[in-house]
Formats: C-alpha cells, structure tokens, sequence
C-alpha cells in the first residue's frame, strides 16, 4: 500500500482555503490546514520550524490580506507589506526544507492595467499595474518571480503558481468595507429588500466587465492539479473564459434575492480596470474548465448568507 501523502494548506479559514478543506474531505489526502494561532505566517522561524516537523508532500498557498477596491485603497502599505512578508516565508520555508512540490496562488492583479484582453501568461511584469490594488499586485508578483527562481535553480518545475480570476463562494466576507464585488452586491441588495429600498447605488457606470467564478471551481481544479501536479503547467490562469459587466452582477444578484428595485450610477467613485479577462487557454489544454453557472453560483452564495445571518 502506497504512503499517504500529506498536504499542507495555508490560509485554510479563508474562502479558498475553506472550500478545499470542503472538497477534500472524505479523500485519500492527509490535510494540515495550521489556523493562525497554529502558526503565524508573519513568522519566517515559525513557518520554517513547522515545515521541519511535519513534512508536508505539496503545499497549497492561498494565505493573505485580501479585499476589495475599498480595502486595498484605504490600506496600501499592509496590503503591501502582509503579503509580502506571508508569500516570502512560505514559499523560502519551503525552498529550505527541500519541499519537492507547492502551488502558489496569485492574482489576475498581477497584469499589466493596460495590456489587452484576454490576459495571457506572457504578458507578467510588461507594463504598469492598476493603481487601485497596485500594493497587492507587486506582493503577488513577488511570490509568483521567486518560485520561477527555485524553479531555475533546481531545473524543474517543483514550485507552480496559478492565477485564479477574481472568486466568490461559500465562506465569503460579506462586509462591505472588506469583501470583493459579488459578496458586497449580495450584502447591499438583501439589505435594499429587508428595508424596502427602491434604489441601490453601483459604483461607476457599470460597464466595466470583470471575471468572477465561483470558489468551489476553483477548490475542484486544484483538487486536479493535487492528483496530477506533474502535467500542471509551471503558470497558468484560472478562469471562466468569459466575462460580465458590473451591471450585469447587480442584476444577477437582485434576480437571486428577488429584489425589483432600480440602480443608480455614482460616477464620482473609482472603478480600477475597465475590463480584467484572463486567456483560459492553458486550462482548457490542460482539460479542466470551471462547471457553476453565474446564477447557480450567486443562489449558493447567497444561502451561505442567509445561514450566517442565522448564526
């Protein structure tokens, strides 16, 4: 009988990392998923003692500030500064403890603000970044070039780094001050509902497009690229292909939570990049494409709502 083999997950609290723990429940993995008061990320002795220890196979790093424009304007230099720190411990503990495989998770941030669509691979590091989560970004690029490096220096591929499309999902932050897009729609429609509200406000005029697929997508390709690591291209975007408007989220959404109001556009608030759609090229040769449709995504969102409104 074969050893079984053991993951290590950081950020396993987070949305992504709670909807891999979902999905691996009941499987032949042996998880660790260390919370903050297990190990701070903050602490490169600490990651690197942990590592020692416990040996992990593959590591999935998904740990980090996240959050939406509002966030990330509000709070540059620690947007910056955490996850600069995190990726750069994690990803060096690794490279000490001679870790033979990990998958780094990073950003669509990571592109150029004015490269065209679809996003490719190839355009990385070719032009400036969106000022908006320009802090972010830079603490992704980071983590993503110093993998490329272990890489070089070890002359194969044993540290890979996805970039997912921007997510929602079950086990999303919901305040407006801290969540991305859909999760602060979600919020401020099924509060327009509660309150009898005939108008809710959008940022910007709504045609900006952005790509958003659901958590448990993305927790199904890694769950993949865990049983096939080795066929994993070294970089590769993980997405829908497609995307949609602002517009078209708040109407998605409204339609779920069976609210008939009307929207209105504040010009005056920033909206980041016209359009963010990343080439989902290497993941369909790869043969693995995303199965939740927008309106199945936003109803399973949406009932984790509901259920932490309950609590």
């Amino acid at each position: 009988m074969s050893k079984q083999r053991t993951i290590m997950l950081t950020g396993g609290r987070g949305m992504v990392g709670s909807n891999v723990r979902e999905r691996l429940a009941g499987s032949d993995w042996n998880l660790l998923a260390p919370s903050h008061s297990d190990l701070d990320l903050l602490d490169a002795e600490a990651v690197h003692d942990y590592l020692a220890v416990h040996r992990p196979d593959i590591i999935i790093h998904s740990a980090g500030l996240v959050g939406g424009i509002q966030a990330n304007i509000a709070n540059p230099v620690a947007f910056l500064d955490k996850n600069l720190v995190i990726g750069r411990n994690v990803i060096m503990a690794a490279y000490e403890a001679n870790i033979e495989q990990l998958i780094n998770l990073a950003s669509t941030c990571v592109y150029p603000r004015s490269a065209l669509n679809p996003l490719s691979e190839d355009m990385i590091l070719t032009g400036e970044l969106e000022p908006t989560n320009e802090g972010y970004a830079i603490a992704k690029l980071m983590a993503l070039r110093l993998c490329q490096y272990v890489n070089r220096e070890r002359g194969k591929a044993c540290f890979k780094t996805i970039i997912p499309c921007n997510l929602y999902g079950r086990h999303d932050k919901f305040d407006p001050a801290r969540s991305h897009l859909i999760p602060a729609i979600i919020h401020k429609v099924h509060h327009a509902k509660l309150n009898g509200s005939k108008v809710v406000d959008i940022w910007g005029d709504g045609t900006a497009r952005r790509e958003f697929m659901y958590a448990g997508d993305l927790a199904d390709f890694l769950y993949r690229a865990l049983n096939n690591f080795d066929t994993l291209p070294d970089l590769t975007n993980v997405g829908l292909g497609h995307d949609f408007s602002i517009n078209d989220y708040y109407a998605a959404v409204a339609e779920v939570v069976g609210w008939t109001g009307e929207f209105s556009h504040d010009l005056s608030k920033p909206v980041g990049m016209k359009q963010k759609l990343a080439s989902d090229a290497k993941q369909a040769a790869w043969g693995w494409a995303p199965k939740t449709s927008l309106k199945d995504g936003i109803q399973k969102t949406y009932d984790f709502y509901l259920e932490t409104l309950n609590k």
